[in-house]
């Protein structure tokens, strides 16, 4: 039980993270000249650092299985982002960026949970 409200700690986080940098992008992206063709090189980077940060909170009381239970909280973050989008928008499809988000997803995601798990 304890496990699982890590893990599910662990998503929240990473979406806040995810709300947060997204909101500072923004307001760079409204009030600067930078180009719009950074929007999804930004959002990769923004998906993978705050699972990152997620994972690792999450973990850090668990202790233990890092591999496994950041792989679940990079796999459920990236799982309700797809939902979420599949319901925003009816023409929603999974392509090679989504792909490659997944991917990174669970890359980060156990990247966080072993160092969550070996933080002191």
């Amino acid at each position: 039980m304890e496990k699982s409200k890590n893990i599910f700690q662990g998503v929240f986080i990473a979406f806040v993270v995810t709300f947060v940098l997204l909101l500072i992008f923004s307001i760079i992206l409204t009030y600067t000249d930078v180009s719009e063709n950074i929007i999804n090189p930004v959002i990769i980077v923004v998906t993978c650092i705050s699972i990152l940060i997620g994972s690792s909170i999450g973990n850090m009381k668990i202790k233990k299985n890092g591999l496994l239970n950041g792989a679940l909280i990079g796999g459920i973050y990236i799982l309700s982002i797809y939902l979420i989008s599949s319901l925003l928008n009816w023409r929603f499809y999974l392509n090679f960026q989504g792909i490659i988000m997944i991917v990174l997803g669970m890359i980060f995601g156990i990247l966080g949970g072993i160092v969550g798990v070996n933080k002191k």
